[in-house]
This record gives structure tokens, C-alpha cells and sequence, in this order.
């Protein structure tokens, strides 16, 4: 039996994986590419990415999660805000408990680590980093979280995003 260690893994996540909290969101092809567009309305809404890579119970097997990237546009008009991005962790413990989440530590690209480069008008690539890339123990599940306000006449489409992440099995 053979054994792998490739750091160059990724997983597409396409935008119906993605949770979305508000607003009318119609999803679409073209030119070959899926995307979901949320009509214009001035109000926020929560997208809920999860990170659907592979787990371990061994230490240090199955994935490190490192990175994740996340493809979206804004047209029209700039968001109000686009204050939130954070990368959760459940615990998922036993019968008998409840699970738990904590906040995991990351920093995001150059082009997109503030609120202004974030709601701005345009195609943005947004990579969000584990300031420690993690390993996946199978008692763990990852989502990312993002809120956007948008403003009155921002359309928001999303076309997906993509867990990044180094598999040893």
C-alpha cells in the first residue's frame, strides 16, 4: 500500500454548497460558469462556507487545512460594510454534549484585508490564511463566515470558493 504527501491539494466549493442567510439569490450558468447573484436590497446577509476537506483521528494524517480562497463580485454600487470574515472550528464532541465553536486565527490578502477593499465595486479573489494551518481531527468541522451589508443597489454574486490544504494518508 502506498502512501501520499501532497501539499498542493484543493477542493471547489461550489456557491450551492454555501449557506446564504438573506435576500433572493438566483443561481445561473454563463459562459460556462456557475454563479448565484443576489438581487439589489439594502440590507446584510451571511454566507456560510463550509470546508469540506478530508479528516484523521491519527495525529497529523488526513488534511491541513492552510488556506481559503473565495470568488465573488460586487456591481452597481459598493457594499454598506463587509466587516466579518471569520474562519469557525466546531468541536464535535460525544453523546451526551453539545458541540462547540471557536474563532481560528487568520489574516487575509493584501487586496482584501480591510472592510473598504472588501465592499468595494469589482471581481475580488479574497484568501483568507490559518496563521497555523490546521489539521483536521475527525472530531472538527471548519466553516467560513462572512457578512455583507449591502447597500440599496448592490448586486452581490458569488461564484464560489476553494479549500486549500496539504493531504497525508
Amino acid at each position: 500500500m502506498g502512501y501520499v504527501h501532497d501539499t498542493h491539494m484543493s477542493q471547489f466549493i461550489p456557491p450551492a454548497a454555501i449557506t446564504k442567510s438573506a435576500g433572493t439569490w438566483t443561481p445561473s450558468v454563463a459562459s460556462n460558469v456557475v454563479k448565484e447573484a443576489r438581487a439589489a436590497a439594502d440590507a446584510s446577509f451571511t454566507l456560510l462556507i463550509p470546508i469540506p476537506i478530508p479528516s484523521n483521528a491519527s495525529a497529523l494524517k488526513g488534511a491541513k487545512l492552510k488556506s481559503v480562497d473565495v470568488w465573488y463580485k460586487i456591481a452597481t454600487a459598493a457594499a454598506d460594510d463587509f466587516a466579518t470574515v471569520t474562519l469557525n472550528q466546531i468541536g464535535l464532541p460525544g453523546d451526551g454534549d453539545a458541540p462547540a465553536g471557536a474563532e481560528v486565527s487568520v489574516t487575509l490578502d493584501a487586496a482584501h484585508d480591510t472592510a473598504a477593499e472588501r465592499k468595494a465595486v469589482g471581481d475580488h479573489t479574497m484568501t483568507v490564511t490559518l496563521a497555523s494551518p490546521a489539521w483536521l481531527d475527525d472530531d472538527d468541522a471548519y466553516f467560513l463566515e462572512l457578512v455583507v451589508d449591502a447597500a440599496a443597489t448592490t448586486v452581490f454574486t458569488l461564484y464560489g470558493a476553494r479549500a486549500n490544504y496539504e493531504l497525508r494518508v
